[in-house]
């Protein structure tokens, strides 16, 4: 696949970040991780960086304020053991639910 050499203009902090996750990713150029996260972003794939949020997934109980502290206690042993992984629902490029017509 041929490249064309492009001009992008871009805030101060985006630049910083982009410089940051290029070492991150073994040290590739910014013009090569600027082009896998458009190619991903293409394809449907997640971003090179791994989901951040935790919105929405702990649930406390109003009645047991003791029930808290076990349950965020069972998350973080069972995170810590690798038991499974916390996503976002949808994303900027993801599918639109369809809406019923009607």
């Amino acid at each position: 696949m041929s490249r064309d050499a492009i001009s992008v203009t871009l805030d101060r902090d985006n630049l910083v970040w982009l410089k940051a996750r290029a070492r991150a990713a073994g040290g590739v150029s910014v013009s090569q991780l600027l082009d896998r996260l458009v190619t991903d972003a293409r394809a449907g794939k997640r971003a090179l960086v791994p989901p951040r949020s935790v919105v929405g997934t702990v649930i406390l109980r109003d009645f047991d304020p003791d029930a808290a502290d076990r349950d965020l206690r069972a998350l973080f042993a069972a995170s810590a053991q690798g038991a499974g992984s916390v996503h976002e629902r949808g994303g900027p490029y993801g599918k639109k639910a369809r809406t019923p017509r009607g």
